[in-house]
């Protein structure tokens, strides 16, 4: 397992890539009675991922995220080329329609959040950003002048700039002035630490730590001493407070839709489509690295090129002259006629 995790450091592997491979590569160890991988093979490998489809029913993006780990053990750690002997396919997983809330919902979710979580939330809808991204702002990243947000290494490595929501301004603004004040309070307490992006930096900058730049804009509540340095740290907001504070609130709010974090981006995408903004601007707005990912919010959209409009709702507009003020024996007996019409045509073809 040391072995693993060399590897994927060696490759920048996100830590949580880390974590979620070890644990499908133990997984697999431990269901063939923790023999050395180097001894088993293809089979071994498909057994155990039908054992996950059959016996543990997981989802398609589970099975294929164990197959992955699997694939880079035994092609980046073993040098052996598992994937060309193994018949198994990748699991094509559900494409579903994103949840979207109007704005009214939007609003009565946000008035039922307050402090940090409040805050989060704001711009998860308001900037359109995921929930990881929102949790590592840090102070250098919000920039209240320009009304700007840098987002630093999102999914798939990139940085964009997103829009910060003026209507927030100030409530931020007051907010990073108690984070300051905690962060000043910290240090005078021999904390006042933060875990930062890269080990490189700490060894280049090795005050960067428990400088304020660098402080999460978000901290948690409490600290925690780092094994590794002996450090006393905040990390940053817990994600599960915030996803548990949203769907809290959205039951409060009466929302009945199923609410995540994520619906509140969801929405945002749609509603800036709605009113008319560039699919490509939005692309870069969401840090999308193919417009087609972004092209599945246009199927939730009632109007513009893949609108289609309800046959219903141009009876109910009278944009049918052929049966305006026509009975309704009327038109169903024109109907008889026309079937009748198309079955004399097809017989005499």
């Amino acid at each position: 397992m040391e072995l693993v995790r060399r590897a994927l450091r060696l490759r920048h592997y996100s830590a949580r890539t880390e974590r979620a491979y070890c644990h499908w590569i133990k997984r697999y160890i431990i269901y063939h009675g923790k023999q050395h991988p180097s001894r088993l093979e293809a089979e071994h490998v498909r057994a155990f991922l039908e054992h996950l489809a059959t016996e543990r029913r997981v989802s398609a993006s589970t099975q294929n995220r164990a197959l992955a780990a699997l694939i880079f053990l035994y092609g980046e750690v073993l040098a052996i080329g598992l994937e060309k002997n193994l018949s198994l396919p990748r699991v094509a997983t559900p494409q579903r329609l994103p949840t979207v809330l109007t704005p009214v919902e939007v609003s009565a979710v946000l008035r039922e959040l307050r402090g940090q979580v409040h805050l989060m939330a704001s711009l998860l809808y308001g900037s359109g950003l995921r929930l990881l991204e929102c949790a590592r702002l840090r102070i250098k990243d919000v920039d209240l002048e320009r009304g700007e947000l840098r987002i630093h290494q999102a999914k798939g490595g990139k940085s964009r700039v997103a829009p910060l929501p003026r209507t927030i301004a100030a409530e931020l603004r007051a907010h990073l002035v108690t984070v300051a004040e905690q962060h000043q309070a910290d240090v005078l307490n021999g904390a006042g630490y933060v875990e930062l992006p890269a080990a490189a930096l700490h060894r280049k900058y090795p005050s960067a730590a428990r400088e304020w730049a660098w402080q999460w804009a978000f901290p948690a509540t409490r600290h925690y001493t780092d094994a590794e340095t002996g450090e006393r740290r905040r990390h940053h907001l817990h994600e599960t407070v915030v996803q548990r504070s949203i769907r809290q609130a959205a039951a409060n709010a009466g929302v009945p839709k199923r609410v995540s974090c994520h619906t509140l981006r969801h929405s945002f995408t749609t509603h800036l489509l709605e009113a008319g903004y560039d699919i490509r601007t939005i692309q870069e707005l969401l840090g999308h690295r193919d417009v087609s990912t972004t092209m599945i919010y246009t199927h939730v959209l009632n109007r513009g090129p893949l609108g289609v409009q309800s046959p219903l709702d141009r009876l109910d507009h009278g944009h049918h002259p052929q049966t305006q003020g026509l009975p309704l024996t009327g038109y169903t007996d024109l109907a008889a006629g026309a079937s009748s019409h198309k079955v004399s045509t097809k017989k005499a073809a």
